[in-house]
């Protein structure tokens, strides 16, 4: 996931990087510029629909999900990684079915790795999708590292919206610099472009690695 740098008040547990960090709204994103500018306009005139954020882990397709349900005030409902069952979907569009309780007037699900869903799940999911028994004022996000599982019917139903590290790297070793000056108060020796390579860009993998890095301190 993609992170920004952000002033944290400080608490009484550690808390991992990757959280602390995180991102709360789009334009937060390091990288990315494709992507925020089309879900930055899309925030800004959503309409019931559903996106496929396609690419490898550790990119931020969910963390920009949940950016954009806090941007656009959606209801979030979160289906994580391997529970996208035709049960829960049922569920969750049931619950759909309700006004929002939130300001934003939207409900936003967002399914998990839903390159894992079974093809009941994703049978269960074509009416949802579209006009035949969609819920109102809901917007569906998948994520997902591939569509190889994914039912052409299905792919057909959603925006997709692909996400890469591509031409991140600079930016990620910035980001490291950033955090681990606000961490410990000192600049630092180590490497950050080396880190930023050997994590293949996965800032996610990034933070860990400061991580082990800020407790060898």
């Amino acid at each position: 996931m993609n992170l920004f740098l952000s002033a944290q008040s400080a608490l009484a547990f550690p808390q991992p990087l990757s959280e602390k960090y995180r991102p709360r709204t789009i334009a937060e994103f390091i990288g990315l510029e494709k992507q925020r500018k089309i879900l930055s306009a899309f925030a800004l005139r959503p309409v019931s629909c559903a996106w496929l954020f396609l690419g490898p882990s550790g990119v931020g397709k969910s963390t920009m999900a949940l950016a954009l349900a806090e941007q656009m005030q959606a209801e979030l409902h979160h289906i994580p990684s391997q529970r996208c069952t035709a049960q829960a979907i049922d569920e969750v569009v049931r619950m759909c079915w309700y006004a929002p309780m939130v300001a934003g007037g939207f409900h936003l699900v967002l399914v998990d790795e839903a390159d894992q869903m079974s093809n009941a799940a994703q049978l269960a999911l074509l009416s949802k999708l579209d006009s035949t028994a969609a819920p109102p004022n809901t917007i569906w996000i998948f994520t997902a590292n591939d569509t190889s599982r994914l039912e052409t019917r299905f792919l057909s139903r959603t925006r997709v919206l692909e996400f890469s590290s591509y031409g991140m790297r600079a930016e990620l070793a910035t980001l490291l610099a950033k955090i681990w000056e606000r961490e410990t108060g000192t600049s630092g020796t180590l490497n950050w472009e080396r880190i930023a390579k050997e994590s293949n860009t996965n800032v996610r993998d990034a933070l860990q690695t400061l991580e082990m890095e800020l407790l060898a301190a």
